[in-house]
C-alpha cells in the first residue's frame, strides 16, 4: 500500500504545476479587466485633455506667489488647490489636466505620422521585394541600431524645443518599428491565393496592397500603435524633463517632474503627482495593448 506524500512535498514533484507568483497573478488579473485600463485612461488622459478648458480650476500658466508650495488638501492644504501648488503658486491639478492634452496630442499625431510612413515603406518593401526591400530594410536597420533616446535628444537639441520638433522626433524614432513588422507580414500575405487571383484578374499593385493586403495587417498596426502610446508619453516626458520638449510656459508632465526635483523633500507633491499620472497612464496603456494583442492576433488564439 502506497503511503501518501508528506504535506510539505513540493507541488512540482507530484506533477502538479505550481501556482503562479503573486506578481504574475496580479498581472493576469489586471489583464482580464481591460475596462479598468480604459477607465484609468479616460480619467487621467482623455477626459482631462478634452475638457481642461472647462474643468481645470485655475489657469495653468498663472500662479499666485503668495500661495506657492501649498500642500495637497489631504495634507493640510485647501480645496482651492486640491493637489497643491508648485514653487510659483500654480495649481498642480490644472497643470496636470493641460499636460494630458499635450501628451495625448503628441502621441496621436506622432504615432499617426510615424505609423503612416512606416506602414507605407513596409508595404512597399514586402510587396515588391528586390532592391526596394533592400534599401528600405537597410534604413530600418540603421534606425533601429541608434539608441532612441539619444537620437531624440540630438534631433530636439538641433531643432530647438517645440511641438513640431517633438512630432518629428517621435515619427523618426517609431517609423522603423512599423516598417519591419508590416514588411514581415506582407511577405507572407503576398503569397496567398487571393492575392494571386487578384493579380490574374488584372488588379493594379496599388489596389492589391490597399484592398487585399493592408486590411490583413490592420490588427497588427492597431496593437502596435496602442502599445506605442505609452512609449511616446515617456519619450515626451523625458525630453520635457531635460528641457528639450514643449517650451515653457505650456505645462507638460515631464517638465512638472523636473520643476520639483530640487524640492522633493520639502514639496514632494510637485513631482509626485505628474509622475504618478505618467506611471498610471503608461501602465494602463500597456495593459490595454496587451489585451488587444491577445484578442486581435490569431496566432495567440487557443485552439
Amino acid at each position: 500500500m502506497n503511503n501518501p506524500p508528506p504535506e510539505d512535498t513540493p507541488a512540482e514533484s507530484l506533477g502538479v504545476p505550481a501556482p503562479p507568483h503573486l506578481l504574475r497573478r496580479i498581472w493576469l488579473n489586471l489583464r482580464s479587466y481591460p475596462l479598468l485600463s480604459v477607465f484609468v485612461l479616460l480619467v487621467l488622459l482623455v477626459i482631462p485633455a478634452l475638457t481642461a478648458d472647462w474643468l481645470a480650476p485655475h489657469d495653468p500658466t498663472q500662479g499666485v506667489i503668495m500661495d506657492r508650495r501649498l500642500p495637497p488638501v489631504f495634507f493640510g492644504g485647501t480645496w482651492e488647490y486640491p493637489l497643491g501648488t508648485d514653487r510659483l503658486g500654480r495649481d498642480i491639478l490644472s497643470r496636470i489636466m493641460y499636460g494630458a492634452r499635450v501628451s495625448l496630442s503628441i502621441s496621436l499625431v506622432g504615432i499617426f505620422v510615424g505609423g503612416l510612413l512606416g506602414v507605407t515603406l513596409g508595404l512597399l518593401a514586402g510587396y515588391f521585394r528586390g532592391w526596394i526591400d533592400t534599401i528600405i530594410m537597410r534604413l530600418v536597420e540603421i534606425s533601429l541600431a541608434l539608441p532612441a533616446i539619444l537620437l531624440a535628444l540630438v534631433l530636439a537639441a538641433a531643432s530647438g524645443p517645440s511641438f513640431q520638433t517633438i512630432i518629428i522626433v517621435v515619427a523618426f524614432v517609431l517609423w522603423a518599428l512599423y516598417a519591419r513588422q508590416v514588411r514581415g507580414e506582407v511577405l507572407s500575405i503576398r503569397e496567398r491565393d487571393y492575392v494571386a487571383r487578384a493579380r490574374v484578374a488584372g488588379a493594379s499593385h496599388f489596389r492589391i496592397m490597399v484592398r487585399h493586403i493592408l486590411p490583413n495587417v490592420a490588427n497588427t498596426i492597431i496593437v502596435l500603435a496602442t502599445l506605442q502610446v505609452g512609449s511616446v508619453i515617456i519619450l515626451e516626458a523625458a525630453l520635457s524633463f531635460l528641457g528639450l520638449g514643449i517650451p515653457r510656459p505650456t505645462p507638460a508632465w515631464g517638465m512638472m517632474v523636473a520643476d520639483g526635483r530640487q524640492l522633493i523633500v520639502s514639496a514632494w507633491w510637485i513631482s509626485f503627482f505628474p509622475g504618478l499620472a505618467i506611471t498610471l497612464t503608461v501602465f494602463s496603456l500597456n495593459l490595454l495593448g496587451d489585451w488587444l494583442r491577445d484578442r486581435l492576433d490569431p496566432k495567440l488564439e487557443i485552439v
